[in-house]
């Protein structure tokens, strides 16, 4: 990979975290936090008041969207088993290996099913939607630690979703350059917390 596409990779990590701050400190949101605390109890009867009834739900439903509801909800049994299984993992491996664990609740956060004006299956598909990308975003990121660690070399071809460490690993072809650097990228898993991307990575 060349000179320009390792600083454009950098620059999207860059802007990642950037973009993770503004969205954070969006005024709508600032409002709404403001007048949940001015109206104290009443914020939650004031929401609630928007709430869809199960009723009205089920009327404006697409019979597709009903019909396809069992197969979507049936990859909660692969999403708790390979959310069992890496932390598992990394529970062993990475002990054994000397690299840091993920910190599970930095990836998988399920907090939208408290939002009062939401009706009962609203909260439960937001509470799977939350857990389900969670966990895929908390194995990607033990997966590119484990990549890191056994393989850190660059495709011959580009592939899209790169994680954020993959501009630091070797050339694909570089025997020599593989070689020489394994034990520093290593090293580099064993110095570094394991976690989101954050200021102190920018650099790597």
């Amino acid at each position: 990979m060349n000179e320009r596409i390792s600083d454009l990779l950098a620059e999207m990590q860059r802007l990642e975290l950037e973009l993770r701050k503004e969205l954070a400190d969006l005024p709508e949101e600032s409002a709404l936090i403001a007048r949940a605390r001015e109206l104290g109890q009443n914020w939650k009867q004031e929401q609630r008041a928007l709430r869809t009834s199960l009723l009205s739900y089920f009327r404006r439903a697409r019979l597709l969207s009903v019909l396809t509801a069992p197969l979507v909800y049936s990859l909660i049994l692969p999403l708790a088993l390979l959310d069992l299984w890496a932390t598992l993992y990394q529970q062993l491996c990475f002990r054994a290996y000397g690299i840091p664990r993920v910190k599970r609740a930095d990836f998988v956060v399920v907090d939208r099913h408290l939002l009062p004006y939401l009706n009962l299956v609203e909260k439960l598909n937001c509470a799977y939607c939350g857990y389900g990308n969670g966990v895929i975003a908390y194995v990607r990121e033990i997966a590119s630690l484990t990549e890191q660690y056994w393989c850190p070399i660059k495709h011959a071809t580009t592939a899209l979703g790169l994680h954020h460490r993959y501009r630091t690993f070797v050339a694909h072809g570089d025997a020599a350059g593989f070689r020489d650097r394994l034990e520093s990228l290593r090293d580099e898993l064993r110095d570094s917390p394991s976690g989101p991307v954050t200021d102190d990575r920018e650099g790597d």
